[in-house]
């Protein structure tokens, strides 16, 4: 019979986050699979507990992965971990669980801290209904890009981000989104944890000259729904800039979403209609 993957979460910050199911499962399974083993190392060291360790992060999850696989194949049970929080949440491991399934090997999650839940659960934003968008690009343009994708959502925007790009990914939400409310969690379940609460410019004033420490979670209020008195529509701005041939099919998409704040993609079908 094959083993077990265990898809483990860890302590983002604060060790007393951990399960006690976790610690069994760590103290049970034949081998750990950990994104940075000097890291796991200590948090196992800590809670007196000692296994096998391997690694598996991005660069190397093709190799690994299939070490693991055989690992799993032959009826060891194994765990994977990362640095802090869950797998597979804007860390490795997807491809590994992906795998495991298509061999019908069992996955059983072992919940725990998620940095993305824990900074919307004491935000202050609604947490009904909310988007998940892990990191953005490191260059400008695709990330401008990615937030104008995102730009017509009605949901909470939860993003990631480094504390040295974060004066920067905010100017281009303002950019890009206008200038909604935002949350900036840092250092979430540490001791300086820290909650900035205001709109895009207030707080690109207010981290401006300041040095930022510890990962970021930024949280955005959703689009708000177009006023129909506000202007022209959708079909009727289509119709102008396609019945020009100074602007692409493309080019008007684009501005329309802007104009209007509707989604891209429905902008882009209606202007396939319109084309015929």
């Amino acid at each position: 019979m094959p083993g077990t993957l265990y898809i483990v979460a860890t302590p983002i910050g604060n060790l007393e986050d951990i399960t006690l199911r976790a610690l069994r499962i760590l103290k049970e399974v034949d081998l750990v699979a950990a994104e940075d083993t000097r890291h796991s190392r200590k948090l196992l060291t800590h809670f007196g507990i000692s296994k096998p360790l391997t690694s598996y992060f991005d660069h190397n999850k093709e190799l690994k992965g299939d070490q693991i696989l055989d690992r799993l194949r032959e009826g060891l049970s194994v765990a994977l971990i990362t640095d802090a929080g869950t797998p597979c949440i804007s860390d490795p491991g997807y491809q590994l669980v992906r795998d495991a399934v298509a061999c019908g090997i069992s996955v059983v999650p072992i919940p725990g801290a998620c940095a993305a839940i824990t900074a919307l659960s004491a935000s202050g934003l609604p947490t009904d209904y909310f988007s998940f968008a892990g990191f953005l690009p490191n260059k400008q343009g695709k990330r401008r890009e990615r937030l104008q994708a995102l730009a017509g959502e009605r949901a909470v925007l939860i993003f990631y981000e480094s504390p040295k790009r974060l004066l920067a990914t905010l100017e281009d939400m303002l950019e890009t989104l206008g200038d909604r409310e935002v949350v900036v969690a840092r250092e979430l379940t540490k001791m300086f944890e820290e909650f900035l609460r205001g709109t895009l410019s207030g707080l690109i004033e207010e981290v401006r000259g300041r040095e930022v420490r510890g990962e970021v979670a930024i949280l955005v209020t959703p689009a708000q729904e177009p006023e129909s008195n506000a202007g022209p529509g959708m079909e009727e701005l289509l119709q102008k800039y396609l019945a020009s041939d100074e602007m692409s099919l493309k080019d008007a998409v684009k501005r329309v979403t802007l104009e209007t704040g509707l989604h891209k993609s429905a902008v882009y079908a209606e202007a396939l209609r319109i084309k015929g």
